[in-house]
């Protein structure tokens, strides 16, 4: 039995849909777009739109329930990157930096950092809009992902 590649994507406010859509159709992979409400998402068999309650991190559950080994997670949530990771999977954020195991303590410690300055007044806004240098470094990240995977498995 051989395992394929699948992509689950923590939609609700993901920036690089399009991008995924183009790197799994050149690769013939499986997308899981979860989001608590409905998004379009296009007509391909390949591609199915999961609408979760809007429960707290109901989407996040859902895609960690089933991720493993030949998954990868695209999630701008450290924790959501954090769980993927402690079940094997990959995980990229979407402005393509990928996490990895020895760089989301420190994800996670400076989101905390963060979100107590936020707390606290000191801070206000979002992230920063996405660049056409984001969405580059995304494709070529999850480009560079699906590849690592493929050889893995065929190893």
């Amino acid at each position: 039995m051989t395992t394929s590649i699948s992509i689950y994507v923590d939609a609700d406010a993901c920036p690089v849909k399009a991008e995924i859509y183009r790197v799994a159709e050149r690769y013939g992979l499986k997308v899981y777009v979860v989001a608590n409400t409905f998004i379009n998402v296009p007509r391909d068999p390949r591609i199915e739109r999961v609408v979760v309650s809007d429960g707290f991190d109901a989407a996040d559950d859902w895609i960690v329930e089933r991720i493993g080994a030949s998954d990868i997670v695209v999630t701008a949530d450290i924790p959501l990157a954090d769980r993927s990771l402690k079940k094997g999977a990959m995980a990229i954020g979407s402005t393509g930096v990928p996490f990895t195991p020895s760089s989301i303590g420190m994800a996670m410690a400076n989101r905390e950092l963060l979100a107590n300055l936020r707390a606290m007044g000191e801070m206000t806004g979002g992230p920063k809009p996405m660049t056409g240098r984001d969405r580059s470094r995304f494709l070529s990240s999850l480009d560079e992902a699906v590849n690592k995977l493929r050889r893995r498995l065929s190893a």
